[in-house]
C-alpha cells in the first residue's frame, strides 16, 4: 500500500519572534520556479562591463506596488529593494505609532511582515495576470547598524554580482 501522506514543509519563520515588534526584516521572495520574469541584466549598454537592470513588465508592476504600498502602510516601509530577473530582495521596516498614553499602540497579532508579504505578492499576481511568486520566502531579521548597512550594501551591488548569483540561471 502507497504512503499518501503529503510531505510536510519546513517552517522558515521563526515561532518564537514577534514579527509585530518594531524592526527592519532583509527579505528575498524567488519567482515561481525561479523563471526570469522580473528584469533583464545588461552589460555594456552604458559604462563598459557595469550591469544595470531593465525592468520587464512585470518588474514594473513589482516597483509600483512597492510605492503603492509605501503610500498606503502608515508604519511599514521599503526603502531599499532590487528587482532581479528571478527575485526580490528589500528591506521592511515596521514603525508602530505611539498611542495617546505613550505606549505602543496595539496589533491585533504578531504576523504584520508575513501579511504585508502576503498582500504585495497577492496585489502583484493580480496585476500582472499570472503566478509570479514561490509560495514561500526568506526574511533574516535586521539586529543592528552594521547588519542593516551590509543588507542595504548588498541590494544596491546585487545587480554587480548577478552572473556570481545563487540565484542566477540562463
Amino acid at each position: 500500500m502507497e504512503n499518501n501522506k503529503v510531505p510536510k514543509r519546513k517552517e522558515i519563520r521563526l515561532k518564537e519572534y514577534d514579527y509585530s515588534a518594531n524592526g527592519a526584516y532583509f527579505v528575498t521572495v524567488c519567482t515561481k520556479d525561479k523563471k526570469h520574469l522580473l528584469s533583464t541584466i545588461r552589460v555594456g549598454d552604458g559604462l563598459p562591463d557595469v550591469p544595470h537592470i531593465e525592468l520587464t513588465d512585470n518588474g514594473r508592476t513589482v516597483k509600483e506596488q512597492f510605492e503603492i504600498m509605501n503610500a498606503l502602510y502608515e508604519d511599514i516601509n521599503v526603502n531599499h529593494y532590487v528587482i532581479m530577473p528571478n527575485h526580490i530582495h528589500f528591506i521592511v521596516e515596521t514603525t508602530k505609532r505611539n498611542g495617546t498614553s505613550g505606549r505602543p499602540s496595539p496589533t491585533r497579532s504578531n504576523a504584520i511582515i508575513p501579511k504585508y508579504i502576503s498582500t504585495f505578492k497577492r496585489f502583484t499576481n493580480r496585476k500582472s495576470g499570472i503566478d509570479l511568486w514561490q509560495r514561500s520566502y526568506y526574511d533574516h531579521i535586521i539586529r543592528d547598524e552594521k547588519d542593516y548597512m551590509e543588507k542595504r550594501d548588498y541590494i544596491l551591488t546585487n545587480p554587480l554580482k548577478w552572473f556570481d548569483d545563487e540565484y542566477y540561471s540562463d
